[in-house]
């Protein structure tokens, strides 16, 4: 028997949205909005209000409460998987009849890795946003989860990462991960308010989400609740241009002059 497997598209408007089966388009953040004619993460048990500061979070703890399938993922409405890179863009986003060959094999697909090169993942964090922000999370996870101290450490030295929040693993592994990470991010709002902070700047549970992402896998690897062979890169392809000039600018001036981001790219 075919294992199913369920995609949700985090998004906050209206966009062209893949036609397979597999992907079921969120409105995430859609407590108190206007109907996009989408499912909507304030339904079900849900952290939909929480959607400012948590981003695409709010679609992921959405599905790990109510979806029923094999496998779950989470893609952006601008960013999706690609295991064939055509020339239309849309004509290159993962299906389904695509990923079922290695569903009895890979137990967790990610993006490509991200690399940062000139930066560890936890300097990038420090120049680009507010490193109180990693430090109270490592605080919380030498007492919280001891266990992955090592791997923490391990992964904030990395010039590379899995980034997006973008997974599509067995329901099994979306429940120990979500279990875990949620844990630590609502201790971590509530240790750590930043009201002056940019709606930019603030969305940054979302952020540290995408770090750790990576200290809860290498652990699993670690550990040998997954194995390295289990776990297969995708391409990840933007749905729309980028502006490489200015988010490169972005990233020396936050380098090497002390900028901040303040906006996406």
């Amino acid at each position: 028997m075919s294992k199913s497997v369920k995609i949700i598209i985090a998004t906050h408007k209206q966009y062209r949205m893949p036609k397979d089966e597999m992907y079921i388009p969120v409105h995430v953040g859609a407590e108190g909005k206007k109907d996009l004619g989408y499912t909507k993460d304030n339904t079900g048990e849900n952290i939909s209000s929480l959607n400012p500061s948590f981003c695409e979070l709010t679609g992921l703890y959405w599905a790990w409460k109510n979806l029923n399938a094999d496998y779950i993922g989470l893609a952006h409405y601008r960013r999706h998987f690609s295991l064939k890179k055509k020339n239309d863009k849309w004509n290159s986003v993962l299906t389904y009849e695509q990923v079922k060959p290695y569903l009895s094999q890979i137990k967790v697909f990610v993006p490509k890795k991200r690399k940062y090169y000139i930066e560890t993942l936890y300097s990038h964090y420090e120049h680009t946003h507010y490193v109180e922000q990693l430090d109270v999370t490592e605080d919380i996870i030498k007492e919280k989860y001891p266990e992955y101290l090592d791997s923490y450490n391990k992964v904030m030295k990395q010039r590379y990462g899995y980034m997006f929040n973008m997974m599509i693993m067995e329901k099994e592994l979306v429940n120990e991960y979500c279990t875990w990470l949620f844990d630590i991010l609502f201790e971590l709002k509530d240790r750590l308010s930043m009201p002056e902070l940019s709606s930019f700047q603030g969305r940054f549970y979302g952020r540290v989400s995408e770090i750790i992402f990576n200290v809860w896998l290498n652990q699993q690897i670690q550990n040998g609740r997954i194995k390295s062979s289990q776990v297969k890169e995708l391409g990840c392809i933007h749905m729309e241009d980028i502006n490489w000039f200015k988010k490169g600018s972005a990233f020396l001036k936050a380098k090497f002059l002390g900028k901040r981001y303040e906006g996406s790219f």
